[in-house]
């Protein structure tokens, strides 16, 4: 028998349509909601875990698409009498500080009052060292200038022994530009790749030339106080800084901490003399990519990696997903990496005031367990 004909409704099958699709959206969401919930809970129980076993005293501040994931802090600020570490402790961050006068530099390229291929006595004609006119303030910035290193001490003994030498004694950065520009050339500049805190110390005093006020002053004007930066600034060893963590590091005995050796901060100057906290350090991190502070040329000329990967302040490491900005700081306990993902927008700040715990290391595999 034939089956009678059956009117289809066409309004029925287009609201049948449009639950399935609301459907099938809801269950997505509550899958990725899930996801991410399981994502949440594997990342918080890796950096707990790692906390614990690798002594880590400190604070994390992780930020994925400008929204805070996660922030947290461990350990103790001050042990002699037992008071913790909270999110608002400050530290010293030692060579992050790099970052800054890096922009402040490439700020000064973008108002016209400086090139970054003309031998540095352009901007400094009194510093007569032989370095003066064939040092580029590109070769400053990335580390290739061929001078001599000034912090020697090859061992941790032989600090003990002798002592740090200038950083033991109160320098003015006049003092610490005059203290080693004497040297001549070791390399040729552009050659070869070496670490040196003093290429900093030289960009600082350029810095101060150009703008005619001290590197603290150009510091809190040009990025402290826009960003409002508040708990941020350069150590002094006359100044007390509130909350700002001890610093102890393991000496001769790897399962002994003692306190820093007594150092005047102010020496590392322009290459290593600022104290900040993780809120500050984001802001920083967020309006340099954002394009607050330089524009996108400047932004890709820091992040261009040269010799060792590294650019302008900061190394550029990794490929794909894994590409990133690193800006590691040392010095005895103080301890602090700010790494920042390229492709994905995730970027994490680790403060410590113990050197008893890698980083580096530290800040991947957080990553590696927000990602894989």
């Amino acid at each position: 028998m034939t089956q009678p004909y059956k009117k289809t409704n066409r309004f029925q099958v287009a609201y049948d349509n449009i639950k399935m699709r609301y459907l099938l959206i809801f269950t997505l969401s509550i899958i990725a909601f899930q996801t991410a919930i399981g994502q949440q809970k594997r990342l918080e129980f890796f950096i707990e875990e790692y906390a614990n076993k690798n002594n880590f005293n400190g604070t994390i501040y992780i930020q994925k698409d400008s929204s805070q994931l996660y922030y947290k802090s461990f350990g103790l600020a001050d042990r002699r009498f037992g008071i913790p570490i909270i999110n608002e402790t400050i530290y010293k961050v030692a060579s992050i500080t790099k970052a800054f006068t890096a922009v402040l530099i490439l700020q000064l390229y973008e108002e016209g009052k400086l090139e970054m291929n003309k031998p540095f006595n352009t901007y400094l004609p009194d510093f007569k060292g032989e370095a003066s006119s064939k040092v580029t303030i590109h070769q400053l910035l990335n580390h290739t200038s061929g001078m001599r290193q000034i912090d020697t001490i090859s061992s941790l003994d032989n600090a003990f022994k002798f002592g740090l030498g200038y950083l033991q004694k109160p320098n003015t950065s006049d003092q610490l530009l005059d203290s080693f520009k004497k040297y001549s050339l070791v390399n040729e500049p552009g050659e070869k790749w070496e670490y040196n805190n003093y290429e900093y110390i030289v960009l600082g005093k350029i810095i101060e030339k150009l703008y005619g006020k001290t590197f603290e002053q150009v510091l809190k004007e040009k990025i402290l106080v826009p960003l409002e930066m508040n708990q941020s600034g350069m150590l002094k060893e006359k100044a007390i800084v509130a909350n700002l963590a001890s610093t102890y590091f393991i000496g001769k005995h790897p399962d002994t901490l003692m306190t820093d050796i007594p150092v005047y901060i102010e020496n590392w100057y322009a290459a290593g003399s600022m104290y900040s906290c993780a809120d500050d350090l984001i802001k920083f991190s967020n309006a340099l990519f954002e394009l607050k502070l330089i524009n996108e040329e400047s932004l890709d000329r820091m992040l261009e990696p040269g010799l060792e990967n590294y650019g302008y302040g900061v190394w550029i490491k990794g490929q794909g997903n894994q590409r990133r900005m690193e800006r590691y700081g040392r010095i005895m306990g103080a301890n602090a990496v700010w790494m920042r993902f390229l492709n994905n927008d995730i970027t994490i700040i680790i403060l410590s005031n113990t050197n008893m715990t890698n980083l580096g290391e530290y800040a991947l595999n957080a990553y590696r367990n927000m990602v894989d």
